[in-house]
């Protein structure tokens, strides 16, 4: 059915002059981000949550998003991160016992516009060819004279530097604190899960704010460091390389997701690139080239690293690998504790393939 009661129309317009037209959803406005798509066939709630979406307008894939509604606990951060939603189906209605109110209420109460009823398998075949660009969602003005002004205005992704905006502003702690596994998080965009996972684990963690000096994460007395996911542009991330090539002096533990595997390539003089249209969903075939085995992975990201560069490295070595298009998806430090992927082994909602990861991360502090 549709989206809202009263169906009040909707526009979409994309940098390069395509429109699509549909219906309002959520908050009646206007939203502008860079468009890009999920492939994901569930697990809404937690895409829509993730801090590494943020300054992007999404296009989910599946048919039908909103059927299950929304629970309060199955978020990934304080609130949702993307900038708008693009959808076929946004489901007003819902049927799921456990849920506590419906998308567009959700929606209304985190201000975020959404445009419905769009051909989105005809969108994302168009992103695929031409690529990810900026767009506008508007659902309060009609002349696309004014949208286009308005869209110009968007800054490109490219060099744009996000992460110590979704960072957060003071350190806090979980896991216990009389644990004798202690991991410093530098936090660019943590997934509430990630953390979960360490914890799990045995880890207590201290979360710093992305701009944390070397200084301060030692002060915890970490017995390993992890370096996390987020939005944005790896590239300008100076102070970042620079606190992680005092952590890897260090020698201790080192483990990265997705920005931090980014991160830790730069830390190693390994460029990185925007991605013609980026990786993003819950089905990813990534394979282990040390164990030889396959998974299949969560992923969200729209910058990688080089891969002639890695190839070239003699600090670094290759570990996985995309099945779809031989991207890295996983390096290793020869000569040093530290270990990053590309994708996401947490994996809210799952496939759980990758959890090993954790594990490995928690032995290598043990063994060290």
């Amino acid at each position: 059915m549709g989206a809202t009661t009263d169906k009040k129309s909707a526009i979409l317009l994309l940098k390069d002059g395509t429109v699509f037209y549909g219906k309002a959803f959520g908050k009646i406005g206007t939203t502008t981000g860079e468009i890009c798509f999920n492939t994901g066939m569930t697990g809404y709630q937690e895409v829509f949550t993730d801090p590494s979406y943020y300054g992007q307008v999404l296009i989910m894939n599946n048919v039908h998003v909103g059927n299950y509604g929304i629970k309060n606990t199955d978020v990934e951060s304080d609130g949702v991160k993307v900038k708008g939603i693009i959808g076929r189906n946004l489901e007003e209605k819902y049927s799921r016992f456990m849920a506590d109110e419906s998308l567009q209420q959700y929606f209304e109460q985190q201000q975020i516009v959404a445009i419905d009823d769009v051909d989105t398998r005809a969108l994302v075949a168009h992103v695929r060819v031409q690529g990810a660009m900026n767009c506008i969602i508007s659902s309060g003005i009609t002349d696309l004279a004014i949208l286009q002004a308005e869209l110009d205005k968007v800054p490109s992704m490219d060099g744009l530097e996000l992460a110590s905006v979704v960072s957060t502003k003071d350190p806090y702690f979980a896991g216990d604190p009389d644990s004798k596994i202690r991991v410093a998080v530098l936090d660019y965009g943590i997934k509430k899960n990630i953390l979960n996972c360490l914890v799990e684990r045995g880890a207590y963690v201290k979360v710093h704010n992305a701009k944390a000096s070397f200084e301060e994460l030692e002060s915890f007395k970490p017995h390993g460091y992890f370096i996390s996911n987020g939005p944005g542009d790896p590239a300008p991330m100076d102070y970042a390389v620079k606190t992680i090539k005092q952590i890897l002096a260090l020698d201790k533990p080192l483990f990265g997701i997705c920005l931090g595997h980014q991160l830790l390539a730069l830390a190693n003089d390994i460029p990185t690139f925007k991605m013609h249209h980026g990786h993003r969903g819950l089905n990813h075939p990534v394979k282990n080239i040390i164990s030889g085995k396959s998974e299949i992975t969560t992923q969200n990201h729209g910058f990688g690293v080089n891969p002639e560069a890695v190839r070239a490295s003699e600090k670094v070595e290759i570990t996985h690998l995309n099945l779809n298009d031989n991207s890295i998806e996983g390096i290793r430090m020869k000569n040093k504790p530290a270990f990053s992927v590309q994708y996401h082994p947490e994996a809210t909602p799952g496939p759980h393939d990758s959890r090993y990861l954790f594990d490995e991360f928690i032995d290598s502090i043990i063994k060290n």
